[in-house]
């Protein structure tokens, strides 16, 4: 039996709360950006939408045939999502929603408790909104 990854969480759950600069699910919280997929929740090495490029979105581009709708929080300053990334996404099927993080916190977990095929991309803020 092999241990998890470091910052990595094996079930896609529901976010109970965002801020402070991370964010609280199952009971435990996670300092810095998110990554919410079917294969679970884990650390995303991204502070700003500026950081965002093919290399950050790799894991989800892995699991693109698991994914339908993408939510990418981009903090409070909802800016441009790369062009390239977002064609990227689509050719593999992928719906790309990029709003602010408290919406994507909000959208995502009303899509996944609807059983839909969700992932989220969520960049910590520090104040909940």
């Amino acid at each position: 039996m092999t241990s998890p990854e470091p910052g990595f969480y094996p079930d896609q759950v529901g976010i109970d709360a965002y801020g402070n600069s991370g964010f609280r699910f199952a009971e435990m919280s996670h300092r810095g950006s998110l990554l919410c997929l079917p294969s679970g929740m884990q650390g995303w090495a991204v502070v700003t939408p500026a950081d965002i490029t093919m290399d950050s979105m790799a894991p989800i581009f892995a699991a693109a045939d698991q994914i339908d709708v993408l939510l990418v929080g981009l903090g409070h300053d909802v800016v441009g999502f790369p062009a390239d990334i977002r064609a990227a996404l689509r050719e593999r099927g992928i719906i790309v929603e990029a709003i602010g993080t408290g919406g994507a916190v909000r959208t995502y977990n009303v899509l996944l408790a609807e059983q839909r095929a969700v992932a989220a991309a969520l960049i910590a803020v520090e104040r909940a909104r």
